[in-house]
């Protein structure tokens, strides 16, 4: 497997190793790689399943694919989406003395992307790099209820196979949507609650969640109603730096 990866990655670095070349014949690469023409045929094949070889048809020569820079952008996005969440939220945890976490949506999970923790000594703490199923918290949740509605409902048919549970999910993500923020209590870590809403990309398509967690016994209505909105304009602000429409 190791040797497959080095060897298909030799193919790739051939691909861009000359900037005034954009077109390779397969014996060309064979040569730079010194490798079978057959094992360069079929690392090739498998490559270009994926986006990351393409071959142009009238030609049958060979150039990088497009999934690279969708990969790229993937990642610059994620990476410009954390720096600029930082700061706003190391305010929001200044203000509302609480942790204040960004997650951001892969695949069935979503993944604590950053975390600023709260000042008090007892705090709600979820780990950097955990991967927590769509479907379960707030934060999650309002991602679910931000995307397209046919992808929500693929996701949640995959992760709940209780029919009642799953309608009753698709039933709220409307109105969580409408609202702009989720409310949970106790739905990963008992005795805890968090307050979360959207963060928007350039797109407009849902790339995150900014949510506050909270020790369970620390909320009162005044103090929910005040974490709702600071959750809002947070995630707004967020939005508003990274791209999105007013």
């Amino acid at each position: 497997m190791v040797q497959s990866i080095d060897r298909a990655m030799s193919i790739i670095f051939v691909l861009v190793s000359d900037e005034s070349k954009t077109l390779w014949s397969i014996s060309e690469i064979a040569e730079k790689t010194s490798l079978p023409l057959s094992t360069v045929h079929r690392l090739i094949s498998s490559l270009m399943k994926y986006g990351l070889i393409q071959q142009v048809p009238e030609t049958k020569q060979y150039k990088v694919g497009l999934t690279w820079m969708e990969i790229g952008l993937r990642i610059l996005d994620k990476i410009d989406v954390r720096a600029v969440a930082r700061t706003v939220m190391e305010q929001l945890a200044a203000d509302v003395r609480e942790s204040v976490y960004l997650n951001i949506p892969h695949g069935h999970d979503a993944i604590v992307l950053e975390r600023v923790e709260s000042s008090m000594t007892v705090r709600s703490i979820d780990n950097l790099g955990e991967r927590i199923p769509l479907h379960i918290g707030a934060a999650n949740k309002t991602i679910l209820a931000n995307m397209e509605p046919q992808e929500a409902e693929r996701i949640v048919a995959a992760l709940i196979p209780e029919p009642e549970r799953r309608r009753e999910l698709l039933l709220l993500l409307p109105q969580i949507r409408q609202n702009g923020y989720a409310v949970s209590y106790g739905e990963k870590t008992e005795g805890t609650a968090s307050i979360a809403a959207p963060i928007i990309g350039y797109n407009q398509r849902v790339v995150g969640a900014l949510s506050i967690g909270v020790p369970s016994y620390r909320i009162t209505d005044e103090l929910l109603s005040t974490l709702i909105e600071r959750a809002r304009q947070s995630a707004k602000e967020i939005s508003h730096k990274i791209g999105a429409l007013p």
